[in-house]
């Protein structure tokens, strides 16, 4: 039934693994390119900076039980994992979730896919490198997981900086900046993080934010605070948004008493950063809150309020941009928004193209990520229609968002972790998820 459907994957993450492990599910052929050489993504931990990683201390920002697979839970894998596990713990887990349904054997390694185009007769044309060799491959339909946070985005300043200017895409580890001035830019969880570990063992570490953001505590009342979150998920967005507003001032203050900037946003309209260390960093002397950048001079740094400071090192934690470099331009590009893509997966007009997991929810990825791999799965194995109306309902993807965010080139895939959740499991059976496969597929 099946003989003619031949899937391509693009990525060993934990996208591309619930998208394969539901895949061969319905008993459908499937391979798995990767340029790792093993499952985990960005969860395999290099120095190798060509290789996009999470650094050396890196743990989630979201809880072990709205972080987890349905299909294999942290308890599945070990009942002692952490709160918020550590990429170590991740990667083990990634690996332990192949190994239990059989995915190693269908995954290439050290793989580049290359490049991805439709040929006369509308299948996949893919070219792959491995070991220099370079390799052509047809498929019937391609599925998308490679991620979207490994091309990095720059800032732009007036002048130049003469010190060491990275990107977070290259901070591994703190020590290379042990006794330098380090100025970080950004206020999202990257640049929080980066913030308070050099500062462990820096001369000086100030962090620049061009607006203000919600610092979030990972626990509220000794519970994670997105459990928090999900006790009131079923309160309306915009109200549930307003409380946890009142509950944060309460519990941790306006940014004013840390020196920061003040919250000018309404919640959801730009990413919440979720740090416990940060305020505390900050209260503690270890690192100084600073405004926008005016001008780069040398290892000056001129701030938009006339303060003047030198640095050794600027590390620009200023996100990523969405790239398939893959695909040509003209096929595809959402690098600046939008993202007309129906429940974030379906295309308006390539219908054997999906993507896993290119989503940002205020949350998980992975969760949505298995439920959209599940719909695809289904509508792959005929199980499953597509509405008729799809460019119509890619455009209201655009036009109708969870959260009115602001107008920049991140914000465009954002969704809220429980809406998103609940418009996924609409087009499931009901209880499909218990009854998901447990065993290892045959190999």
């Amino acid at each position: 039934m099946h003989k003619d459907i031949k899937i391509a994957i693009i990525g060993a993450g934990p996208s591309g693994i619930t998208a394969l492990k539901n895949i061969l599910d319905q008993g459908l052929n499937a391979v798995v390119f990767d340029r790792n050489n093993d499952v985990g993504g960005n969860w395999i931990y290099s120095e190798d900076e060509s290789h996009s990683s999470v650094f050396e201390t890196t743990h989630i920002i979201s809880s072990k039980t709205l972080s987890q697979y349905e299909d294999f839970t942290f308890d599945d894998f070990d009942p002692e994992t952490a709160d918020y596990p550590s990429h170590e713990e991740l990667r083990r887990y990634f690996q332990a979730y192949a190994v239990h349904f059989g995915l190693y054997d269908h995954i290439e390694f050290s793989t580049l896919v290359k490049k991805c185009k439709k040929d006369s007769d509308g299948f996949w044309e893919i070219i792959t490198e491995k070991a220099g060799i370079e390799e052509r491959h047809t498929f019937s339909h391609l599925v998308v997981c490679n991620g979207h946070h490994w091309h990095p985005r720059w800032p732009e300043y007036p002048g130049k900086f003469s010190g060491e200017f990275i990107h977070s895409h290259s901070f591994k580890k703190a020590e290379p900046f042990r006794n330098k001035k380090v100025l970080v830019i950004g206020g999202g969880n990257s640049a929080c993080d980066v913030a308070v570990e050099t500062s462990r063992v820096s001369a000086h570490t100030a962090i620049s934010w061009r607006r203000g953001y919600r610092i979030i505590p990972k626990f509220f009342f000794g519970q994670p605070s997105d459990k928090i979150g999900e006790k009131s998920a079923w309160i309306p967005l915009k109200i549930r948004s307003f409380f946890f507003d009142v509950l944060l001032n309460i519990l941790v203050g306006k940014n004013r008493l840390y020196g920061l900037r003040e919250v000018e946003t309404k919640f959801g309209e730009i990413h919440p950063t979720i740090n416990d260390e940060l305020l505390y960093k900050i209260r503690h002397g270890k690192v100084k809150p600073r405004l926008d950048i005016k001008i780069l001079e040398g290892k000056k740094v001129i701030f938009e309020d006339g303060l003047e400071e030198e640095y050794d090192a600027i590390i620009a934690c200023t996100g990523y941009y969405l790239s398939h470099p893959f695909f040509s331009k003209e096929l595809i590009d959402y690098s600046s928004g939008p993202v007309p893509l129906y429940l974030k997966m379906f295309h308006p007009e390539i219908e054997n193209l999906y993507f896993i997991g290119m989503f940002q929810p205020l949350g998980c990825i992975w969760p949505g990520a298995e439920l959209q791999s599940k719909i695809m799965a289904l509508e792959l194995a005929g199980k499953w229609k597509r509405p008729e109306n799809i460019k119509k309902l890619c455009q209201l993807e655009v036009t109708n968002p969870h959260y009115k965010q602001i107008d920049t080139p991140r914000h465009t895939i954002t969704v809220d972790y429980h809406k998103f959740k609940k418009e996924l499991l609409k087009h499931l059976p009901h209880d499909y998820i218990s009854k998901s496969p447990q065993v290892a597929h045959s190999t």
